[in-house]
């Protein structure tokens, strides 16, 4: 895969794209849980995330899913068994997301 020439106009129009698929309130809190390659339960993540309601959690996975960062897996049984992971693409995202945190955790006092 050849590496694209950007310009300034279509970096930050390539950055604002990617972030604009992180936000929401609960999205990064929702990878953290997931990175790692471990595989979650909905009822596991909805225990973890304490404050977050039911539709809100599966807005923002299935939207997280739409955008290739998320996979949901239903297992064929009764009751149903569905379990959501983070794709290899989404957890590329994980030593980035380190880089913002240590970038953050850099800034000069005011």
């Amino acid at each position: 895969m050849s590496k694209l020439e950007y310009t300034a106009m279509t970096a930050a129009d390539g950055v604002e794209q990617a972030f604009r698929m992180l936000e929401g309130r609960w999205k990064l809190v929702i990878l953290f849980h997931l990175f790692g390659g471990e595989l979650k339960r909905f009822s596991d993540l909805e225990r973890a995330i304490p404050g977050i309601s039911q539709k809100m959690l599966i807005q923002q996975l299935r939207q997280m899913e739409s955008d290739g960062i998320v996979r949901r897996i239903v297992h064929p049984q009764v009751p149903p068994k569905v379990q959501y992971g983070v794709t290899t693409w989404g957890q590329a995202l994980c030593p980035a997301l380190d880089a913002i945190l240590t970038w953050a955790e850099q800034r000069p006092a005011a």
